[in-house]
């Protein structure tokens, strides 16, 4: 059976393309994020505060992360003026493992 130079080009090209595809792939990252949110110091007291800071961080795992957390982490508050801001760390599986390498002290797996 006879293939044309043609074929042969273009089963050629296609190889070449999947083989460079593949040779660059890179394993998945870790994702970890630290993010600042904040709410209104009259969010009130007990039930309510806990509601108002629940509801900023749902917020901020809805519409700021484009990854699926496994680790939200209450970093720190601060009241400035009228706002409580809030700093929150937040990490998918690799990235909680990289957080905890990191707070060991074990740096020599980077």
């Amino acid at each position: 059976m006879w293939t044309s130079p043609r074929t042969l080009l273009k089963t050629l090209l296609v190889m070449t393309i999947a083989g460079t595809l593949t040779a660059w792939g890179t394993p998945a990252s870790p994702y970890v994020a630290q993010i600042l949110t904040s709410i209104p110091v009259v969010a009130g007291e007990g039930d309510q505060f806990e509601n108002a800071v629940k509801a900023a961080v749902t917020d901020v795992l809805e519409h700021a992360i484009a990854f699926v957390p496994t680790v939200v982490d209450v970093r720190g508050a601060r009241v400035v003026g009228d706002r409580i801001y809030i700093l929150l760390l937040i990490a998918d599986d690799d990235g909680a493992a990289v957080v905890k390498a990191l707070g060991e002290g074990n740096t020599e797996e980077f």
